[in-house]
């Protein structure tokens, strides 16, 4: 089958090869008047599915292939078409999965191995198509639509192009990917088609296409921002052609001057000291004498006050308090040295009848603890009571603390 399959090809290429002048000159031109070729080669080019007519009486036109062909290979943007039917290629991907499946299920390894091989070109073909799509995008945004002749165009182009990335958006979010999961089960080769390889593709894939329709809405604002200027310059040249006598008026004449040209504020004329005019000297003269004069009696007069004796005294004397808290602590410690052995420290407080909550009171005793210079710790050992949280490990939660001697 497949030394069939090549000479079908070979046979293909060297049709195309042979009417190469013919197919461009169909691409350029659109279509192709049949009465200008030979009966023999429109009749191989039309079976053999290079050009095909539309309906009876019209034109022979190129087939939608061998169009995208030669719109690929010579980089055409104005005649690129995005094909955004993605729910087509999400079907025949999971038809070919669940066939290969079942062709594994069965044992019949080489019809298990050419499912496979479809499956691997139907992935890999929608994965270029949907790059390609996008290639196609960013050349139509980097020329700004520069193959239409109007800012009408580009709006229009801008809004087909929005709606395409609309649509390719709308179609990724049909994958899903816990379904396809599931499809490929534990085997390999599927998993590495529907989910490793997929998934990453269609991520970028997306993530472009977002940066694609912000850069779209860009250009749709700065081109209708043209167009109204457009249309606001092409209403004042037609206003002149319908008026032919109209002069702009002297607006500055007017007693009441029009808010669109009364935009500026008033402004103070430039002034300086004319020191060449001799009418001027004596106004002159009498301002740097009144700057050169210092008048004492024009000084506002202070009136000093008479110095009031000081009485230094002895600062009182005054002591602060011990903390009642901090107080029983140490009485808690001289306890342990005069017995010599180690004691808890909520027994402390519970058999002295200490007026203190067991919170503050063992806070107290780590914080006394703690405190002591390191000569008069070395002489205790404080221990801790509790047992290890039940959930967060890593933390102790502490029920009481016994203190002893070394």
């Amino acid at each position: 089958m497949s030394s069939n399959l090549h000479q079908a090809g070979v046979k293909l290429l060297r049709l195309l090869g042979r009417h190469a002048e013919l197919v461009m000159d169909t691409y350029l031109g659109g279509s192709i008047d049949e009465e200008k070729l030979e009966p023999a080669a429109v009749k191989k080019l039309t079976e053999s599915g290079i050009l095909w007519r539309p309906e009876p009486g019209e034109q022979l036109r190129l087939s939608r292939n061998v169009r995208a062909l030669l719109e690929d290979g010579l980089k055409d943007e104005r005649n690129r078409q995005i094909n955004a039917n993605v729910g087509s290629a999400l079907a025949t991907i999971k038809t070919l999965a669940s066939h290969y499946r079942e062709a594994r299920a069965s044992v019949d390894y080489s019809a298990a191995e050419a499912y496979l091989a479809d499956l691997s070109e139907q992935v890999y073909s929608f994965t270029e198509s949907l790059r390609y799509s996008i290639r196609v995008l960013w050349g139509r945004i980097n020329n700004e639509f520069g193959y239409v002749g109007s800012i009408s165009a580009k709006i229009r182009e801008n809004e087909l192009a929005q709606s395409q990335v609309t649509e390719l958006l709308n179609g990724l979010e049909m994958f899903e990917f816990r379904e396809l999961g599931e499809l490929a089960g534990d085997i390999r080769e599927l998993r590495r088609l529907l989910v490793t390889s997929l998934q990453e593709t269609l991520s970028s894939c997306a993530q472009e296409l977002s940066v694609v329709q912000g850069r779209l809405l860009e250009l749709l604002g700065r081109f209708r921002k043209i167009q109204g200027r457009t249309r606001l310059l092409k209403g004042w040249l037609l206003y002149t052609d319908l008026h032919p006598d109209y002069e702009v008026a002297d607006h500055v004449a007017h007693k009441q001057i029009s808010p669109l040209f009364n935009q500026a504020q008033s402004l103070l004329a430039p002034a300086a000291v004319d020191v060449h005019n001799a009418q001027h000297e004596p106004q002159l003269l009498e301002l740097v004498a009144t700057i050169k004069a210092i008048s004492r009696d024009a000084l506002p007069q202070h009136s000093v006050q008479e110095a009031q004796p000081v009485a230094v005294v002895a600062a009182e004397a005054f002591d602060i308090p011990d903390n009642p808290l901090k107080q029983a602590v140490d009485e808690y410690f001289c306890a342990v040295i005069d017995s010599g052995r180690n004691q808890s420290a909520l027994q402390y407080l519970q058999s002295h009848q200490l007026p203190w909550d067991a919170e503050s009171w063992l806070f107290q005793v780590i914080g006394g603890f703690e405190g002591l210079s390191d000569e008069h710790k070395q002489f205790f050992d404080l221990e801790p009571l509790g047992e290890a949280h039940p959930v967060y490990s890593g933390n102790f939660i502490i029920r009481d603390v016994e203190v002893g001697l070394r």
